[in-house]
């Protein structure tokens, strides 16, 4: 959720430089039946909300054969709140929680980074968006999502954190999810059968049946 220095593992290493990442993103996904009854709950467990509801936009990118997808990591550029970010992130590894490598940087311009981006090969292969607020106890976060499949929460900080925090929220193992929201809009549309192509409110309404 902090600031994350973006490193590009093709270029490195420079001057002799080893590849060191540093960063890593520990979280679960949770399904959300009442977003309004979850937000008095993190109120009464001592969160306090650092970011209101706010629309956020995220576009995936690869380069023509997939390589990316491929190897399960992802090239993301994102803006939230007006703000925009590009993210790298790593396969890492899904057990009990998802763990990976996360490596972020602010970016002034995102219609530059994606003219940057195509201009070096890259293209869009996914969108997503939802409204997004975010809740703090100052030693971890908890996020409440909105997205065209449904509400979905998200913890992330260490296991051990996670794990408590997900008790504190009245919540088990049985309930975390540890799939991206890419594989979890393909198993959207295969049970409602839908031709949405993206995650995104538009796409998603326009294919109802």
């Amino acid at each position: 959720m902090g600031s994350r220095i973006l490193i590009c593992r093709n270029l490195w290493p420079i001057a002799g430089l080893p590849y060191t990442p540093r960063v890593n993103e520990v979280e679960i996904k949770f399904p959300l039946p009442d977003l309004p009854a979850m937000e008095r709950c993190l109120r009464r467990t001592g969160f306090r909300r650092i970011t209101p509801r706010t629309h956020e936009m995220n576009v995936l990118y690869d380069l023509p054969a997939g390589p990316l997808r491929r190897r399960g990591e992802i090239l993301r550029l994102r803006e939230f709140g007006g703000k925009w970010k590009l993210t790298h992130k790593s396969k890492g590894a899904a057990k009990r929680h998802k763990s990976r490598v996360e490596l972020e940087t602010a970016i002034a311009d995102g219609k530059k980074m994606d003219a940057i981006l195509r201009a070096l090969g890259f293209r869009p292969s996914f969108r997503y968006e939802k409204f997004r607020s975010e809740w703090t106890d100052g030693k971890g976060h908890v996020v409440l999502d909105q997205t065209p499949i449904g509400d979905m929460g998200e913890i992330e900080g260490t296991a051990r954190w996670i794990d408590a925090t997900a008790r504190r929220l009245g919540l088990s193992p049985r309930d975390y999810i540890t799939d991206s929201y890419g594989a979890m809009f393909l198993q959207w549309k295969k049970r409602a059968r839908s031709k949405a192509t993206e995650m995104t409110f538009a796409a998603v309404r326009s294919t109802k049946p």
